[in-house]
């Protein structure tokens, strides 16, 4: 039996440390939703007299029902059009070792480091020349494209670390390529496919920039661009504020829980890469 020493005491201590940081946000975020409007501000100052109606006014105020509806359309919309070819792309630049491969994987990982910044001119003026402008559509092609670099870094990690074999197999079965990918390759991707859907679905849910530029004065807001409605010059209503944000991070909690095995299983199998 392993012993129990004073260094396995500090290290419990500081993970029991790390533990109630990692709270402390969690704490003030409810706090604060359950607080009346005209209550101390103070972030960890407990409501003692619990306001449970901020959130049903949050969710009529913001117009959050049909907010979350959005944001959930172009979420999905954006995984399920990233996903297959990102995963396509990798492939290839996985499996194949000429020079060309690696020369365009290199530029496929250079969009990890390049500011969006530099192309959101030329795409704000391409998305409204396409008539896409203040549809959903404008956010599904931005994020699809935004968060494709990334995905292909996974993807390709990951696959540089799958054996071959089984591929060979399939293609001495009489299996076309296409075939093989979708048919035993793309299954064993189901780790690092876990870990794309989930990373990027969070950042994508949370975006507040790219939806208040690309669907500004249309219907069609997501929830943070919703929620900012609450944010006033002079008066900001925080505890409704904070309510709407307890309610708009549930979809993405819940997703998170029944995902979370694949992540760590995804990075690993692509740092092995």
């Amino acid at each position: 039996m392993t012993r129990y020493t004073w260094r396995t005491g500090i290290l419990e201590g500081f993970l029991l440390l790390a533990g109630v940081a990692f709270l402390i946000p969690l704490y003030a975020l409810l706090n604060i939703a359950l607080k009346p409007a005209n209550a101390d501000s103070g972030l960890l100052t407990p409501a003692l007299h619990p306001h449970f109606s901020n959130f049903s006014d949050a969710w009529s105020t913001a117009a959050l029902g049909p907010a979350l509806g959005n944001s959930l359309l172009i979420t999905v919309a954006s995984l399920a059009l990233l996903v297959p070819i990102s995963a396509l792309a990798s492939y290839p630049l996985a499996r194949i070792t000429r020079a060309w491969s690696k020369i365009t994987f290199y530029a496929v990982a250079a969009g990890l480091v390049l500011p969006m910044q530099l192309a959101l001119l030329p795409l704000y003026t391409s998305i409204r020349d396409l008539g896409l402008l203040g549809t959903p559509w404008s956010l599904i092609l931005y994020y699809a494209g935004l968060t494709f670099p990334f995905s292909v870094f996974l993807y390709t990690g990951f696959l540089r670390a799958l054996p071959a074999e089984y591929e060979e197999a399939a293609v001495m079965d009489g299996c076309s390529p296409l075939r093989t990918f979708v048919s035993v390759v793309f299954p064993l991707l189901r780790p690092v496919t876990g870990t794309v859907v989930i990373l990027n679905a969070i950042a994508i849910w949370n975006d507040f920039f790219a939806p208040l530029l690309f669907l500004s004065g249309t219907d069609s807001q997501t929830a943070p661009v919703a929620l900012y409605g609450f944010v006033g010059q002079y008066v900001s209503q925080w505890p409704m504020i904070f309510a709407g944000l307890v309610i708009s991070v549930i979809p993405v909690l819940i997703a998170y829980l029944f995902l979370q095995k694949f992540i760590i299983q995804g990075f690993s199998g692509g740092l092995k890469g």
